[in-house]
C-alpha cells in the first residue's frame, strides 16, 4: 500500500511523526509537503493530496491541518474524494468500512500523537464492507457535481 500525505504548518510536526510511524510498519509513504512549519495555506495541500488519490500516484492519503477542518473541507472538493476527519479510532474505522474514506484527515494541534497513530493504524488496517454500504456510496458520488 502507498499512502500519500500532507499538511500545512499547523499539522507540519504531526505529519513527520507519522511519516516515521509508516516507514517503521513497512508502509510507502510519498510527502506533499508542507517541509516546514512556516506558515502556509491548508487548502494548496488538500488539493496536492486529493489529485494524487484520484490520479493513483497513491492508494490513499492522510492529511493534517491545526484542527484537520479546514484541510478535510479542502480535500473534499475535489471530485471523487470521501475524507473523513477523525479524531477517534472507532470513527476512523467506520470511515473505511461504511463510507470507504480514501483521505483520512486528522487535527495536529487536537489529537495527541500516540492517539494518531491509533486512528491511523485503525484507518489503514480496515476495509471497505461493501454491500448496502456501496449503495450509500454511491449516492455520495452522484451527489458531486
Amino acid at each position: 500500500m502507498k499512502i500519500g500525505i500532507g499538511s500545512d504548518h499547523g499539522g507540519f510536526e504531526l505529519k513527520e511523526y507519522i511519516k516515521e510511524y509508516l516507514d517503521g510498519i513497512g508502509v510507502e509513504c510519498v510527502d506533499y509537503g508542507t517541509y516546514s512549519s512556516d506558515s502556509v495555506d491548508y487548502p494548496d495541500y488538500g488539493k496536492k493530496v486529493a489529485e494524487a488519490v484520484v490520479a493513483k500516484e497513491v492508494d490513499r492519503a492522510i492529511a493534517i491541518c491545526g484542527t484537520g477542518i479546514g484541510i478535510s473541507i479542502s480535500c473534499n472538493k475535489v471530485k471523487g474524494i470521501r475524507c473523513a476527519l477523525c479524531g477517534d479510532t472507532y470513527s476512523a474505522r467506520m470511515s473505511r468500512e461504511h463510507n470507504d474514506a480514501n483521505i483520512l484527515a486528522l487535527g495536529g494541534r487536537v489529537v495527541g500523537k500516540d492517539l494518531a497513530l491509533e486512528i491511523v493504524a485503525a484507518w489503514l488496517n480496515a476495509e471497505f464492507a461493501g454491500g448496502r454500504h456501496g449503495r450509500r456510496v454511491k449516492k455520495i458520488s452522484e451527489i458531486e457535481l
